[in-house]
């Protein structure tokens, strides 16, 4: 059989630790036996991020822009031990974090739905897509420990040298204070990328904040979706057959439990980060979750929704068999394929997307799997692999489909 030929390259960030190593058992068994792969390739390995002064990580996020799709191995964000780890130069940032800031994106995330693995919510049916706006909040956020008594104000000082106060509290003893932001910006791109997903995916989408108590902050999040809206996406929201509403977060927290799914809820940073843990661990595991970065300028940045697997990496090291979940992975480079066919015009290269996908759900479904879903399936006497076996049982349903 031909290989599958490629007519755009995809940017191909590699990562850390064992998913590095997983990284590449993916490409040697399920794609380049198959693919005429092409990629752009950033080593964005914490060694090599230390080396070019993290310049690899910006390179990266540049050449998503040029070509449009991205698919990004799990990599480390350091504390101080990886510093001493490592011997960093400095503690580098996120390159997540600077990727969402260059591509200006929103990060979807939603759970792989395999049969034997049984969300604990029993009426969740169909897949939930977290969608987390990306940029500031409490992740901006400025503080500061108050050692007694005084007044603390919010300050505005305008260009022409104009100042607003806002006094946020009289304290009469000890506390501490937090000051946010976002801007109005970032909020259109989020919600410009929200509503350009649900009509990309067909579903509906919801959207929560807490405007009855933020009654500046959270409202200008809700006014400004609700323009965007309105101005530009009702229509194609009706042609569609999709709809659009907005309700409090608390409300969609209990919408959300007692729904089938199948739906994007899309939700301010803090809301998000939280939200996808519980999405992902009450539908399973995080390594059976998706994750891709979508820019308004529909740039797709897709990666796995978990870290580098540092404990199974070093278990490796010393030589000792790990059974490490790739699948969120694999569907990493299946989105990123299924993205760039649909793009490029190459159906071959979308259905052969869908072909590993299913490969890997008809796997686990067979009852071989890795052992973090051993441990939590209602499939009777799973049979447990290695992390090398998983990927090659994977590559005989794949070429059985084939």
């Amino acid at each position: 059989m031909s290989k599958i030929e490629m007519k755009t390259p995809l940017v191909e960030m590699d990562g850390d630790e064992m998913t590095r190593i997983l990284w590449k058992m993916i490409k040697d068994e399920l794609l380049t036996p198959f693919i005429d792969l092409k990629t752009e390739y950033y080593d964005l390995g914490l060694e090599h991020r230390n080396e070019t002064d993290d310049q690899v990580t910006i390179d990266s996020a540049e050449a998503t822009k040029k070509y449009g799709v991205a698919v990004k191995c799990a990599t480390i964000t350091p504390n101080a031990a990886r510093m001493e780890e490592y011997d960093l130069k400095e503690m580098w940032k996120s390159p997540n974090g600077t990727i969402r800031a260059i591509l200006d994106g929103t990060v979807f995330r939603a759970p792989i739905v395999v049969k034997g693995i049984e969300p604990c919510v029993k009426n969740w049916k169909k897949p939930i897509t977290i969608a987390r706006h990306a940029y500031g909040d409490v992740y901006k956020g400025t503080e500061m420990k108050i050692p007694g008594p005084g007044k603390v104000e919010l300050v505005y000082t305008a260009e022409d040298g104009t100042i607003s106060k806002e006094l946020v509290h009289n304290f009469t003893g000890a506390g501490i204070v937090q000051g946010q932001h976002n801007i109005d910006d970032s909020i259109e791109s989020f919600a410009r990328s929200c509503f350009n997903y649900a009509l990309d995916i067909k579903q509906d989408l919801w959207f929560a904040t807490k405007d009855t108590i933020s009654k500046k902050y959270d409202h200008t999040f809700k006014d400004i979706f609700q323009e965007i809206f309105d101005k530009e996406y009702k229509d194609k929201f009706e042609a569609a057959g999709i709809t659009y509403f907005y309700t409090l977060i608390d409300d969609a927290v209990a919408r959300v439990m007692k729904s089938e799914g199948g739906y994007i809820w899309a939700c301010k940073n803090y809301d998000g980060d939280v939200m996808s843990d519980m999405i992902s661990s009450a539908f399973g595991s995080l390594a059976m979750m998706t994750s891709v970065l979508v820019s308004p300028q529909e740039y797709y940045e897709y990666e796995a929704a978990h870290g580098t697997v540092q404990r199974h990496y070093y278990k490796h090291l010393k030589g000792e068999e790990t059974s490490t979940n790739s699948v969120a992975t694999i569907f990493a480079w299946t989105g990123a394929l299924r993205k760039r066919g649909e793009l490029d015009g190459t159906p071959e290269l979308m259905d052969f997307a869908d072909k590993l996908e299913k490969a890997c759900i008809s796997t686990i479904e067979s009852g071989k799997m890795t052992k973090d879903l051993a441990l939590i399936t209602t499939i009777e006497n799973p049979v447990v692999l290695n992390s090398e076996e998983f990927i090659k049982a994977i590559r005989s349903t794949l070429e059985e489909m084939l």
